[in-house]
């Protein structure tokens, strides 16, 4: 049974079916906390809770820590990006940890964003040091991966593309929420990654639902083996693990994508973001984003974000 960890400003909690019991702990970086597994266990087993709604919920992912994200990794999102899902290599980036938000927080677009999207993500947390080299497989996967959270990669599609680059338009402050949970998995949780449906809307309307099974291209173990080839890991660091279909950004019809080809880059990008200036499901100030992520039949859910945009 999975253990669903809160972060508060003074405190850490586990949730139960009665509420929210407080952690007996000094730890104040999630690494910490999730090396003080029995004083986690015992909150888990006591009495004494408050309610989780009276509680100001912080992202249970500490900052500083590496923040790393797979690219174009659901088969569903690649064809929809106009790319052979067959020939999709396991590709990452960075993002900063700076951009780390509450899970019932805003979105805050800068003023210069103009097309600012969401991606809802599976994020991993990392349980223990991952020095370049190590050695992971399925059977011990599960010595590595700790916990599961939602995450949403959200983007600033005009920065973004014309850079070819990811790292600022997705680094801005509030652009990566975490939360509410960090939920705690054992090695036959971790087996039912596959189970996990990922859901998400915009002011009720349903944007974005898949599951895991059959359409992530790279999952978690495949992830960690590539990097440990090139990327020492640390305790509390998180890893995205792509999103499917449903995104506003979505690739232009191939007879215009073959005439934009031929055009020089600046009249390009001028008409490229012309036409998605008139897509509507970009964010707008006042849209409330909900995502939630578990398996259909409840065995694990990692709770739900409830976020609310707002333009600067």
């Amino acid at each position: 049974m999975t253990i669903s960890v809160l972060r508060t400003a003074d405190a850490w909690w586990v949730q139960t079916p009665t509420g929210a019991a407080q952690i007996t702990t000094t730890a104040t970086t999630t690494g910490e906390l999730l090396a003080d597994r029995a004083a986690i266990e015992a909150a888990a087993n006591t009495a004494g809770t408050v309610a989780v709604a009276d509680l100001e919920l912080l992202p249970p992912v500490t900052a500083p820590c590496r923040v790393v994200a797979q690219m174009t990794n659901f088969e569903s999102h690649v064809a929809d990006a106009g790319m052979d899902p067959k020939t999709v290599p396991l590709t990452f980036f960075r993002k900063s940890s700076a951009s780390i938000s509450d899970p019932a927080g805003e979105i805050v677009r800068p003023p210069h964003v103009r097309l600012l999207d969401y991606e809802i993500e599976i994020g991993l947390v990392i349980g223990r040091a991952i020095p370049v080299g190590t050695q992971i497989s399925d059977a011990n996967l599960a010595d590595y991966i700790a916990a599961l959270t939602i995450t949403n990669d959200v983007s600033a599609r005009d920065v973004q593309l014309p850079q070819t680059q990811f790292y600022e338009a997705k680094s801005y402050p509030t652009f990566t929420p975490v939360g509410p949970a960090l939920v705690l998995v054992d090695a036959a949780e971790l087996a039912r990654f596959g189970d996990l449906r990922l859901r998400l809307s915009v002011n009720g309307e349903q944007r974005q639902n898949a599951l895991v099974e059959g359409d992530m291209l790279y999952r978690p173990l495949q992830a960690l083996q590539a990097l440990t080839r090139f990327q020492d890991l640390a305790a509390g660091d998180l890893i995205l693990t792509g999103t499917p279909v449903g995104t506003a950004l979505s690739a232009p019809p191939k007879p215009i994508e073959l005439i934009g080809n031929l055009l020089p880059p600046a009249v390009k990008w001028k008409a490229f973001f012309a036409r998605q200036a008139k897509n509507p499901k970009y964010l707008q100030h006042g849209d409330v984003v909900e995502a939630s992520v578990a398996t259909d039949d409840g065995a694990i859910d990692l709770g739900a974000q409830r976020l609310t945009v707002r333009h600067t």
